[in-house]
């Protein structure tokens, strides 16, 4: 199967969903299927009119290569005139997180992509327009993997030097992907119907989220340290500088 693979990343990433509306702008900490969609229908130069019906359809698989830090910000607006005042809206960014995102679909559809990625029509965005994608953000088609899956189990760690200093000890990365048949998941609105200006819509779909070895890491054996499953991530403490 051909793989396409991306590296998202840069200083501010936003990706929201349904709930993220109207003065307070939320970001997931993960990628969206709408928000990569939308990436790669502006490489291809397609309009908010355009069909994404095509590329909503590939599969979809993120890995958590480095958690970003969540970022709150106040934002002010005034009409253009000066006179009138917008009321003050809340928008949350996250800092220096770096994903890896698998793609799966038709070979030639998936080389057309990569070239667009490459050299996109229009500028590239992680979200939002004020978070611009640090490079190299096309990774390449990839053959040598069975699926999307496959390729987020083997596939490098993308995660800075320091963050790896940082987390020595991490064994295992979350991923997010597409629910396949029989598998238990969870629902979120972010699969794109259409960016059109006159409303855009978006339906549900099925989603899996599991774990995987940090590629070029051996996982503990039972009775040495423990197993796979019982292996938790220890949460970020915001308090820890005190």
């Amino acid at each position: 199967m051909s793989v396409l693979l991306l590296r998202l990343a840069g200083p501010l990433q936003a990706w929201g969903d349904s709930s993220s509306r109207f003065a307070r702008r939320t970001t997931r900490r993960e990628p969206t299927k709408s928000g990569v969609v939308g990436l790669l229908a502006a490489a291809l130069g397609r309009t908010r009119e355009d069909s994404v019906e095509d590329l909503a359809q590939l599969e979809l698989g993120v890995r958590v290569d480095q958690e970003g830090m969540l970022l709150r910000d106040f934002q002010t607006e005034r009409s253009l005139s000066g006179d009138k005042t917008m009321p003050l809206s809340e928008r949350y960014y996250l800092q220096d997180a770096v994903f890896l995102v698998a793609l799966g679909g038709p070979r030639s559809m998936l080389e057309e992509l990569d070239r667009a990625v490459q050299m996109p029509r229009w500028p590239l965005y992680l979200g939002r327009r004020s978070c611009p994608a640090a490079l190299p953000l096309a990774l390449g088609l990839r053959e040598e993997y069975a699926d999307v899956r496959a390729a987020l189990e083997q596939e490098p760690w993308l995660a800075a030097a320091w963050y790896r200093g940082r987390h020595a000890g991490l064994e295992t990365l979350e991923i997010v992907c597409d629910a396949r048949e029989g598998e238990t998941c969870e629902s979120r609105a972010d699969y794109p119907l259409s960016f059109s200006l006159t409303g855009r819509r978006y339906a549900c779909r099925p989603v899996y989220v599991g774990r995987v070895a940090v590629p070029g890491k051996a996982l503990p054996a039972e009775g040495q340290g423990g197993t796979a499953a019982a292996f938790t991530v220890p949460e970020h403490d915001p308090l820890a500088w005190m």
